[in-house]
């Protein structure tokens, strides 16, 4: 995360790390300026790096959001992420191929050190105009990245510079820069008690793996349990007599419980079970047994 200075200090860390690199394999004194190409090309080796364009980086652009409670009170530091565009061009004398070595040079030192390092960083600080930046401390290099542009961008790109002759150049992205917001966060209230605990699958009051079956006596206080495990000892639960319908059986009859069988009532005494028959009467009619009782030939 840095402030507001971190636009203008990777622009002039970039123009450093350029600098120290192109120098000393050209063989001469290479100026590299952070300012947009001049109307008039020089005749000396020039360098320049051109900032043309910022944008949100698409990533990470809104992954602070939200910033703040339902209250308003500020809970986290917004931070604005950003891709910076440049347009690095070489000036020189034709003749030699100066701009084509120096474009060479520059494409050599990116490619070698994509990444924006620390020394520089802090060499670039100690500008009067760059003191109070906070780069160095931020938890993300800046890298980069060649851009491709075909000819009708990169004709858009130099007819935008009014009165600029085109000259050979690059373009690359560095990414990613975090602009911090100026509020102070609400501190967070501390943990005020851990509480950790350990329990092996099957413990009372652990969890039960998807899928396993529930353990004797409800382990782990799933409610997964069946009736009939949680039923008083010496009670009859809904579904003991429930027995599984044949697969023959009619269609409405299949799912639903098994008709339960008749209970045997308890024999009747003999008195009241078996009457021996009545003696034939001097009417000389038949027999009869009970009053209720069929009529025997």
């Amino acid at each position: 995360m840095s402030n507001a200075l971190a636009i203008a200090h990777v622009t002039q860390a970039l123009a450093l790390l350029i600098e120290s690199n192109v120098g000393p394999e050209f063989g001469e004194a290479v100026r590299v300026e952070p300012r947009k190409p001049p109307a008039e090309p020089p005749d000396h080796p020039t360098v320049n790096v051109f900032l043309y364009q910022v944008t949100p980086n698409t990533s990470m652009r809104g992954n602070d959001l939200p910033t703040r409670a339902g209250d308003g009170t500020l809970v986290e530091r917004p931070a604005a992420a950003l891709d910076l565009h440049y347009l690095i061009s070489a000036y020189g004398d034709e003749t030699d191929l100066v701009g084509q070595r120096l474009i060479g040079s520059v494409v050599r030192t990116l490619h070698e050190i994509p990444v924006l390092p620390r020394d520089v960083i802090e060499q670039a600080g100690e500008r009067p105009y760059l003191a109070g930046s906070d780069l160095a401390e931020a938890a993300q290099r800046v890298r980069f990245t060649p851009t491709v542009m075909d000819i009708d961008e990169t004709s858009k790109l130099w007819g935008m510079l009014h009165q600029t002759p085109y000259s050979l150049s690059v373009v690359y992205q560095a990414s990613l820069i975090f602009i911090d917001g100026r509020g102070t966060p609400v501190p967070r209230k501390p943990v005020e008690r851990h509480d950790v605990r350990v329990l092996p699958f099957g413990a009372p009051g652990a969890p039960v793996p998807p899928g396993a079956p529930v353990p004797p006596g409800g382990g782990g206080g799933d409610a997964a349990g069946t009736a009939g495990e949680r039923a008083e000892p010496g009670t009859e639960t809904a579904t003991a007599g429930r027995e599984k319908a044949p697969a023959n059986a009619p269609a409405g009859t299949r799912g639903k419980p098994a008709a339960k069988a008749p209970a045997k009532t308890a024999a009747k005494p003999a008195s009241r079970a078996r009457r021996s028959p009545r003696k034939s009467t001097g009417s000389g009619g038949p027999a009869r047994r009970g009053g209720d009782g069929p009529e025997e030939n």
